[in-house]
Order: structure tokens, then C-alpha cells, then sequence
């Protein structure tokens, strides 16, 4: 059994999303003594946007140029990253109101047709539908569905509909919210998503 941990925050150890993915970890970790896992910051070791060059290199309209070998050999290195979990804990933190770019750039490398998605007569099949995804996200303020702000939210809207484009159809949140209302609001929402994290199911 392999997992695969990412973490997007640019806060380092004040991240709220680190501190909560890495519980879910050590709780799936204590689980499963043989689970072999991996970790990539993509903010250490953030991959490029994607470019006109890259996608035209992708598709095989062109050969590759020299200076995009190594990006596209680092796009082709997560991919088979994640091709090969079969667990996924993500740490996602929201900036204004969707995830991290360093996140985005990720999703574009794992967002590719004839790996983990496909289309056919009926439309889209996801082909990575045998993971099970678990994402830990922190936001600002409260965005659950009723709220005044809830048209704004793109973080986990956006995440569930990748990762359902993709075959996951049942992603795992653990949500964080209201940590920069006050140090109140922060002490609690992170204590109530650290309780959330150990009481997965393994």
C-alpha cells in the first residue's frame, strides 16, 4: 500500500492545512504499520506552469527544446507519482477564495488524457477512480453551503469536481474554517480538524 503526501501552503510550519495533513498521515501511518510513503512540497520544488511549448511537446506536435527536457521529465515524475499511490492526503490551504498556483500546477501535470482520464462515445471516464483521496483544507473565513460567502468558495468545489473528472467520485475533506477571524476561531477550528484527522477510518 503507497501514499502519496503533498502539501501546498507557503506558510511552512504556520501552515493550518500542514499541520492537519500530516495528522491524517501519522493516523493512516499508525494503521498501517507496512504503508510506504512519499512527500513532495510542491512549494520547495514547485513545478512550472504549463506553456504553449510544453503542450505542443506533450501532444507530439514538436520535439521537445532543450530547456523543457527537464520539466517535462519533472511533470512525467508526478504523474507516475500519483499513478502509483493508492492513498492521496493533500493539504490545501485557500488564497483569495481557490487553491495555491503551485497546487494548480500539479493538478496539470495529473490532469492528463489517457492516464487518469479518457473520452469516449458517453463523455468523460476517469481512469484513477481505485484512490482513496483525502484533502485537508484551511480557509480564512466560514464558506460552508448557507453562508453569505459561500458563492466565493473554489477551493473544495473546484477540488472535488478534479478529482471526480478523474474517477474519484467520493474525495475526503477535513476543513479548517475561520482561522484568521481570531485566535479563538483558529484555536478551535484546528483543534476540531486535528480530532476530525484522527478519527479516520484507517
Amino acid at each position: 500500500m503507497k501514499l502519496l503526501h503533498l502539501d501546498s501552503s507557503v506558510l511552512g510550519p504556520h501552515s493550518v492545512s500542514r499541520q492537519v495533513s500530516a495528522a491524517i498521515v501519522d493516523r493512516l501511518r499508525l494503521a498501517n504499520p507496512g504503508l510506504e510513503i512519499s512527500y513532495r512540497d510542491l512549494t520547495l520544488t514547485p513545478l512550472a506552469h504549463l506553456s504553449g511549448p510544453h503542450l505542443a511537446a506533450g501532444q507530439g506536435a514538436t520535439p521537445p527544446e532543450a530547456s523543457l527536457r527537464e520539466d517535462i521529465a519533472a511533470g512525467q515524475a508526478v504523474l507516475d507519482e500519483f499513478l502509483a499511490a493508492d492513498i492521496v492526503v493533500l493539504g490545501a490551504p485557500m488564497y483569495n477564495f481557490t487553491i495555491p498556483s503551485q497546487l494548480k500546477a500539479w493538478i496539470d501535470r495529473i490532469l492528463v488524457a489517457g492516464k487518469t482520464f479518457k473520452y469516449g462515445p458517453e463523455g468523460v471516464n476517469g481512469l484513477a477512480g481505485n484512490k482513496r483521496v483525502i484533502v485537508a483544507i484551511s480557509r480564512g473565513g466560514f464558506y460552508g453551503a448557507g453562508t453569505p460567502a459561500a458563492v466565493g468558495e473554489h477551493l473544495e468545489t473546484y477540488l472535488r469536481w478534479v478529482f471526480g473528472f478523474i474517477g474519484v467520485t467520493n474525495p475526503e475533506f477535513i476543513s479548517a474554517d475561520g482561522i484568521q477571524v481570531g485566535p479563538e476561531h483558529r484555536d478551535k477550528a484546528v483543534a476540531d480538524a486535528l480530532k476530525a484527522a484522527n478519527s479516520l477510518a484507517a
